[in-house]
């Protein structure tokens, strides 16, 4: 069967509020993971409503999501940007990424959401429409990618400092304290290691020296924690035997997630302790 192209724009049949139904049906076809709907016209103080707030169930990372039929627009990245801005604000415990969505991003406007790029988390998607017999279709592509910024060791110095105080309003007290406890394991391979607090996780340090064989997140119901591993079947058997709770593997960073919800049972910490021995061997003496 032959595939249409068409314009949303100008197809009476078709609104934006079409769009949002399909993205919201299936968020997936936006190509950015399997993320769930958390709202649709969400409510902004003193500036309009946001077309749609998708969510990472795995990572919780939020992703502000704006509609433009036809090409963008001075207004509608403004308006994406704002909105992503306001949101991140009421709820500065989750990651953010800011999504413009356009039947058309012109050459003028890549530049300049491309200058965005860098500061704000921002991703560009391509929407085409397609009539197939008398059904119509959506597919999106992703013209501009947020930059991702890692846990890049050498550069660790010159990453933004917090404190325990700021983690207890990203986190609560009490997953502050369960990270205490999960230090205590660290200890047991690392008696110098101690908390650093950085603006998008706590590490370690040793000496005064950056040492992350292990790193921790705090959130409001549990805490992430990665340890730098190379993924192995032995490795997944070991978690999924001591019925961890895995999160995706990070290949780019090399590394195990897990979320932790209450301090690891007595066979858990055992596999922990042969984790963190391994990672902290692989990761390296401290001169």
């Amino acid at each position: 069967m032959k595939l249409e192209v068409v314009s949303i724009k100008r197809t009476p049949q078709l609104t934006e509020k079409w769009v949002q139904e399909t993205i919201a049906n299936d968020p997936s076809l936006l190509g950015l993971g399997d993320l769930v709907l958390r709202d649709r016209e969400r409510l902004q103080p003193n500036a309009g409503r946001l077309d749609l707030l998708l969510q990472d169930p795995e990572t919780l990372k939020r992703f502000e999501v704006e509609i433009q039929l036809g090409a963008t627009d001075e207004s509608h990245i403004i308006r994406t940007v704002e909105y992503w801005d306001l949101e991140r604000r009421r709820y500065p415990q989750y990651e953010h990424a800011a999504v413009i969505v356009a039947e058309e991003i012109t050459s003028r406007f890549l530049n300049v959401i491309q200058l965005f790029n860098g500061s704000i988390p921002l991703i560009a998607l391509k929407m085409t429409a397609y009539k197939v017999g008398d059904q119509y279709a959506l597919t999106f592509v992703k013209v501009v990618d947020e930059l991702t910024f890692g846990l890049v060791d050498e550069d660790e110095p010159v990453a933004e400092p917090t404190d325990r105080h700021y983690w207890e309003s990203r986190g609560t007290s009490k997953t502050l304290a369960l990270t205490d406890q999960l230090l205590k394991i660290v200890h047991e391979v690392e008696p110098k290691a101690l908390l650093k607090y950085n603006k998008y996780y706590i590490g370690l340090e040793v000496d005064g020296s950056v040492f992350n064989f292990v790193s921790f997140k705090p959130r409001k119901a549990n805490v992430v924690m990665t340890i730098k591993l190379p993924q192995s079947d032995e490795i997944d058997g070991q978690l999924q035997d001591a019925e961890f709770e895995l999160l995706p593997y990070e290949s780019r960073w090399r590394q195990y997630r897990l979320r932790i919800e209450e301090v690891p049972d007595q066979k858990q910490q055992s596999v922990l302790l042969d984790l963190f021995r391994k990672a902290r061997e692989g990761f390296g003496k401290v001169s």
